[in-house]
């Protein structure tokens, strides 16, 4: 799969989805800075599923309908990485097929979907 990985997401996040064989671009480690318009635009013209903990988001892709390939927003207690990472392989290993064209909300005990 494909990710763009939000710099508050985090390096570590971006290296174990790398780890895993999948494709990603991580905000942090390339363009460190980028604007959430410019990593929202970046994530549809180049169809990456953006992985995020940054609520913004949330207001661009539902309520302003803004353009997207998929978002997954991590609304964790515990930010450190190796929650993000246990909330991300619990997500992939049980809706790996659902995150493409969804907003997805993962908690620690909780995954919402709506279809964008």
């Amino acid at each position: 799969m494909r990710f763009l990985v939000d710099e508050c997401t985090g390096p570590t996040v971006a290296r174990w989805l790398r780890n895993q064989s999948h494709e990603v671009f991580s905000v942090f480690d390339e363009t460190r800075g980028m604007a959430d318009d410019d990593i929202l635009a970046k994530a549809y013209s180049e169809n990456w599923i953006l992985i995020t903990n940054d609520k913004d988001f949330g207001e661009m892709v539902c309520r302003e309908k803004r353009p997207n390939h998929g978002v997954v927003f991590l609304r964790l207690r515990d930010e450190r990485a190796v929650s993000k990472i246990d909330a991300i392989e619990k997500l992939l290993d049980g809706y790996r097929d659902q995150l493409a064209d969804a907003f997805v909300v993962v908690t620690e005990t909780q995954v919402r979907f709506s279809q964008l």
